[in-house]
């Protein structure tokens, strides 16, 4: 009888420790398709769709009542950027294929079009030195150079006058098993096509393409940027950041993003949310960075900007990819800082919130890596495990599970209670 009372009394303990955000989750799924919209555009540099999100990021600061600095809750920069806003096409032989699903274009490529033949890469050219001076005999100019993917680093093997002829080709076709979009702040010389792997037959002979891009010098964007006044210290300052671009749009198609990185701007919104409603000792800063996904471009522009000094930042949580954990989580830093995920480790043990909290190393893979350059302990948080969409427009807000959502909220908020 003590045992069932016990294990009542337990799971009531973890029930109210969950519920109490859970209640909110309503409120997080209609940001998510908010932040997802094709009104948003993929939030991107096409239609402005960056610039649509960060106003809409700063209304629902306002709304939360998060304080500016300098009387404005945005950061402007500028960036150059490679944009592709015109329709898009491409066709093997008689087979026209459908963009975002069949084939994608690399985010460097410049303005092409044409009919040409195809060649297809001898891959023994790179073990057999007959079979290498025969590929090279042929004329590449006018043809379209098929490879798979899998063998682009080898291209490192060949002369600089071998690669001058590869380059002559109009056209790269890449053979890839799953498409994955980018965005690039240049432009290269050679147009390339990334084609799904399973949509290619050897058989094919020729390729119809037709690229319009647009190459932007200086686009203006901004981070966006609010803050709650600490009770005590508020001089000192934890901080929430989470990237709020995605890729944008391609063609007639957009990348919704909703694991990458809509997630995390609906947990920084949230965190927000709570502190409004229950004040911290330090001050706690909200950032949404921009160009994240352009090479952590926002980000490293605010911390050689920064709006309060870093040495005042007694930690930093960055958010990013956060919509999934069947698999737990994964702390970048975690690996540097053992301390600090000792006490993440005891905080999940203590609540039963998360099946695994992995650590890492120094990587430079997402916004808080400049901060932990300039000396701050920074930490990146991502989920693992569910769905594989990533860089696709099948990122969307309809099949993000949300798995381990108010669990990794939970642990968030204890974690800064231990630090202060």
């Amino acid at each position: 009888m003590k045992l069932c009372k016990f294990l009542v009394y337990s799971f009531t303990l973890l029930f109210f420790a969950l519920t109490g955000f859970s209640q909110d989750l309503d409120r997080v799924r209609k940001n998510l398709q908010k932040l997802c919209s094709p009104e948003f555009n993929g939030r991107g540099y096409v239609k402005k769709g960056d610039s649509l999100a960060s106003a809409w990021i700063a209304q629902e600061f306002e709304k939360i009542g998060l304080q500016r600095f300098e009387n404005s809750y945005f950061q402007n920069f500028s960036t150059s950027i490679n944009t592709f806003p015109k329709e898009i096409q491409c066709s093997l032989d008689n087979k026209k294929l459908i963009l975002g699903k069949d084939f994608i274009i690399s985010a460097d490529s410049p303005s092409a079009f044409g009919k040409v033949r195809i060649v297809l890469l001898d891959t023994l050219l790179f073990s057999d030195k007959d079979r290498r001076k025969k590929f090279f005999e042929q004329d590449f100019r006018k043809k379209a150079l098929v490879y798979p993917i899998r063998w682009s680093k080898k291209f490192a093997e060949l002369s600089r006058s071998e690669m001058e002829k590869l380059e002559q080709a109009s056209v790269w076709i890449s053979l890839h098993p799953k498409l994955t979009a980018s965005v690039s702040v240049w432009q290269d010389k050679i147009p390339e096509i990334q084609i799904l792997q399973s949509v290619w037959k050897p058989t094919y002979k020729q390729i119809n393409f037709h690229i319009r891009n647009k190459f932007i010098e200086k686009y203006n964007t901004r981070n966006v940027i609010g803050y709650l006044r600490g009770t005590i210290q508020p001089d000192s300052f934890v901080v929430f950041t989470a990237h709020y671009d995605h890729l944008g749009s391609m063609g007639n198609i957009y990348f919704p993003g909703a694991n990458d990185n809509a997630s995390g701007i609906t947990m920084l919104l949230e965190l927000a949310h709570y502190y409004q409603q229950n004040p911290a000792k330090y001050s706690v800063a909200f950032i949404a960075f921009a160009a994240e996904e352009a090479g952590l471009i926002g980000s490293q522009f605010y911390t050689q900007n920064p709006l309060f000094p870093l040495a005042q930042i007694k930690v930093l949580l960055n958010l990013d990819l956060v919509g999934t954990g069947d698999e737990g989580i994964t702390i970048v830093n975690g690996a540097i800082f053992e301390k600090d995920f000792e006490i993440l480790q005891k905080i999940n043990e203590k609540y039963q919130l998360l099946p695994k909290i992995a650590k890492r190393g120094k990587a430079a893979n997402s916004d808080h890596y400049f901060f932990s350059e300039k000396g701050v302990k920074a930490f990146f948080i991502y989920t693992m495990g569910g769905i594989k969409a990533y860089h696709d427009i099948d990122d969307k807000p309809e099949t993000l599970p949300l798995t381990k959502y108010k669990e990794l909220f939970k642990l968030i908020t204890e974690y800064i209670k231990v630090c202060e």
